[in-house]
């Protein structure tokens, strides 16, 4: 690979495929256990709360799609998922201002959507450990 860091998972060397999946796997615990109870804790309304939480999932999601930390098609997914989630709960704080209170499904739409990102992200990781196993069987056979 000419020294150049992997764009995604497909062409990782399983020595930067356990870099990334360690890195992801720190990353998503640390957004369970840190980021979102603090998140929760806020003196905010729940839909800002959770629309902080989308827009900070759509940086990490392109974050992870630059440095190659998944495959692309699952990657390339969680940021759309994110940021249609982001763009609900935005459009929702939108009417709230000009007094359309009556929006409260775009808020449990986008956090059905969070939750199915989240699914996403947890599938891309599942991968990359599947692929690492597989290579260490191949090189114990080989």
């Amino acid at each position: 690979m000419d020294g150049q860091i992997p764009h995604s998972a497909e062409d990782a060397t399983p020595s930067e495929l356990r870099r990334a999946s360690l890195r992801l796997l720190l990353m998503l615990l640390a957004l369970a256990l840190l980021v979102t109870p603090i998140i929760r804790d806020l003196p905010l309304g729940k839909s800002t709360r959770t629309g902080l939480l989308a827009w900070l999932l759509v940086g990490l999601a392109l974050y992870w799609l630059y440095q190659g930390m998944g495959y692309r098609p699952l990657l390339l997914l969680q940021l759309f998922i994110f940021s249609t989630a982001a763009t609900l709960l935005s459009a929702k704080l939108l009417l709230v201002i000009v007094d359309v209170n009556r929006v409260t499904f775009l808020r449990t739409l986008a956090r059905g959507l969070i939750l199915l990102g989240a699914v996403c992200a947890g599938s891309n990781l599942l991968a990359m450990l599947f692929r690492l196993v597989r290579h260490r069987r191949i090189g114990q056979a080989g």
